[in-house]
């Protein structure tokens, strides 16, 4: 009788430590596993900067409606891709240099980011030597100098022709607005082998399709009384109202999914 007892209290003692070993090992695997899978996640996340100007830029509630593109792309990811617009209001591809905007940039970027750059619309201004930029030359030198900063931290730069003012022909045309700059971008892309999303003639496109009137929503139309911001009212073809931002978002993110980006696993 002692005997069998002593069999049954061997026999418990076993299957209890074989409980508590596989209670162990099963936490520790899966433990192991998680870990290594919150890890991964955080390797995967990425920054994509944005560089430019005021078509681009963030805008505090003061200035609402007021809206730059960039300030609205957030919405078009997950929370995979975080995104810092360092675009600034009346900047050159010449000034944003200038004024070491780049190289607080090239600071932050790590291997496997993103810096999308728009520039033009300021590099126009012939009569300011501070932001002029010639199209077929400093255009293109400055800008190189983009590319080559992300590059030589493994970053992934991306060119993005301005986007279009609001201008028409007296017969309803939507007007090319930048002259020489969106194809001097597209010339440089090609030499380096950069992408280069065509948000000129996409937004050249929108524009034609919504016409002189419809496009109105989307800039900075305004009449008097109807805004505390600008109580005065506004006629402004260059920046957008949080709509038009939206609008033309929309098409970064076309260009995006075209180009066949990495970015494009991240959308929504």
């Amino acid at each position: 009788m002692k005997n069998n007892q002593g069999k049954k209290f061997t026999f418990a003692s076993i299957l209890i430590i074989a409980a508590v070993m596989t209670l162990f090992i099963t936490s520790n695997v899966f433990g192991k596993l998680s870990r290594d899978q919150n890890q991964q996640g955080k390797k995967k996340r990425i920054t994509m900067y944005l560089a430019g100007d005021s078509t681009v830029s963030n805008y505090p509630d003061n200035m609402t409606p007021r809206t730059g593109w960039g300030q609205v792309l957030p919405a078009f990811f997950d929370g995979q891709v975080l995104i810092k617009n360092r675009a600034v209001p009346g900047r050159s591809s010449k000034s944003f240099i200038k004024e070491g905007r780049l190289a607080v940039i090239l600071k932050q970027i790590h291997k496997g980011d993103y810096l999308f750059i728009q520039f033009g619309h300021n590099d126009e201004k012939i009569k300011d030597p501070s932001r002029y930029t010639e199209p077929s030359t400093t255009y293109k030198t400055y800008l190189k100098q983009y590319i080559d900063g992300a590059r030589q931290n493994g970053a992934i730069p991306v060119l993005v022709t301005p986007v279009e003012r609001r201008r028409f022909s007296p017969e309803g045309s939507a007007a090319e607005t930048h002259g020489r700059y969106p194809a001097a971008m597209k010339e440089l892309g090609q030499k380096e082998h950069v992408t280069v999303i065509d948000l000129t003639e996409k937004s050249r496109k929108l524009f034609q399709q919504l016409g002189p009137e419809k496009t109105k929503e989307l800039f900075m139309w305004l009449d008097p009384g109807t805004n505390p911001n600008f109580p005065r009212g506004v006629q402004d073809n260059t920046h957008f109202q949080d709509k038009g931002a939206r609008e033309i978002a929309k098409l970064v993110v076309e260009g995006i999914k075209e180009h066949g980006l990495g970015l494009r696993t991240y959308l929504k």
